[in-house]
């Protein structure tokens, strides 16, 4: 890959003081359905914006608002039929038309601060790989006229900000420290991100037809393709209304409705399933090449028990990486055979919160006996052709041994040998 900057880990503090030496091209999408009020005052907010005008695109994608919604010269407009709550097709449907090299995804009730669109793309206009998630703020707009700066007419209209969100993106250093389940911090209606992670994404998932979780989904697999994920609380924006989360049409029922399909979506410890069958694999387990079959079925079965959460699959299929295998993030390959008698849970850990891209487990003769390898920083560091975006590390596992010559499946398998 050329262009851009290449980060190592989550590391987006490395452009800190750094500004494109020309503005990227933007695309802001705005997604809309009969709200034509509050579209008015989100489309003067965008032309408040103090980014270049000549740098800046406009698409308003409309779920199939019963009339056509007015737009300014100079801001596209694509819709499809009423369908439903199609939001996330309605962002692929804008995106598709959009020529920008960074893409904005912003709700039609929310109006941004003139700073917003400059502040937002700012990172992924220096480093593609990195998504950003601005700071939405939220007033009672009703009534309020389209003004270029939203700043001019909020005061007095403020409504609380959810504290739970808050209080992450202040645990995370707004996301520095992130891990495998920040995906639960971002919010598509103030989202950015190059086309580079767009397309590597495939866009969002349009079987969402319900209010909620295309954000979290569509981020949970740009992070495993090499994303990193900043919050940006200088790119403000302004949200028509309270929180869905503390209004009472938004309660548990809604709420579980959205839990149990990311369960089925996003197999990572704390979303997928406790005891049910996950729907993806989370670890991907495979065989020793050459291995009989005695040795394989112990190499693999003791690697699995040891680590909760993983899957045996094919080689080739984990290639392709479909179907089940499509949000693997992580590779166990089993490069000798092997036994292995203790849980592996704290080095999974370790792995997911010191960002480390690979840990080869040696023998005593220090070859490799297992290579555990983050798929999302094999993406990262395949897309720009390096191998030192990640920390990689080889060390000694007490419980992991080499299991030499022809197993006892039955003596294994009975706990007497």
């Amino acid at each position: 890959m050329t262009g851009g900057i290449a980060l190592p880990g989550n590391r987006w503090d490395l452009l800190d003081g750094r500004t494109p030496d020309v503005a990227p091209s933007v695309s802001v999408v705005v997604a809309h359905y009969e709200q034509p009020e509050q579209l008015a005052r989100c489309l003067a907010g965008l032309a408040g914006q103090d980014h270049p005008a000549d740098r800046l695109e406009v698409i308003v994608a409309d779920d199939g608002s019963a009339v056509a919604p007015d737009v300014p010269e100079g801001v596209r407009l694509v819709r499809h039929a009423d369908e439903g709550f199609r939001l996330a097709a309605v962002r692929n449907l804008g995106a598709a038309h959009t020529t920008g090299d960074v893409l904005v995804f912003l709700d039609a009730d929310t109006v941004p601060e003139p700073g917003f669109v400059r502040e937002l793309t700012r990172m992924p206009g220096l480093a593609p790989d990195v998504v950003t998630v601005g700071r939405r703020r939220h007033a009672d707009l009703t009534g309020v006229a389209p003004v270029a700066d939203v700043r001019s007419v909020v005061t007095g209209r403020e409504l609380p900000e959810p504290a739970w969100l808050a209080e992450a993106y202040d645990r995370s250093r707004n996301l520095l420290d992130a891990d495998d389940r920040s995906y639960r911090h971002t919010i598509g209606a103030v989202l950015a991100c190059s086309r580079v992670v767009f397309d590597a994404t495939g866009g969002f998932d349009e079987s969402f037809r319900s209010y909620g979780g295309e954000d979290w989904e569509w981020t949970y697999r740009a992070w495993l393709s090499g994303a990193l994920l900043a919050h940006v609380p200088e790119a403000v924006a302004w949200h028509d209304g309270p929180d869905a989360g503390a209004r009472d049409d938004h309660g548990h029922a809604t709420r579980n409705a959205e839990a149990i399909l990311l369960a089925g979506l996003i197999p990572v410890p704390r979303t997928r399933p406790r005891g049910l069958p996950s729907s993806r694999v989370d670890i991907a387990v495979t065989a020793p090449p050459g291995a009989s079959e005695g040795a394989t079925f112990v190499s693999v079965d003791s690697v699995v028990a040891a680590v909760p959460g993983s899957e045996w699959v094919d080689a080739a299929a984990l290639v392709d990486a479909r179907g089940r295998l499509d949000r693997v993030r992580l590779h166990i390959e089993i490069v000798r055979q092997v036994r292995v008698d203790r849980r592996l849970d704290d080095l999974l850990e370790r792995i997911a919160r010191d960002g480390i891209g690979t840990v080869s487990i040696l023998d005593e003769d220090d070859d490799v006996l297992l290579r555990i390898r983050s798929l999302r920083a094999s993406a990262r560091e395949g897309r720009w052709g390096r191998e030192d975006l990640f920390p990689h590390v080889s060390e000694r596992v007490e419980g992991v041994r080499l299991l030499a010559g022809e197993p006892d499946v039955a003596a294994y398998l009975g706990g007497w040998g």
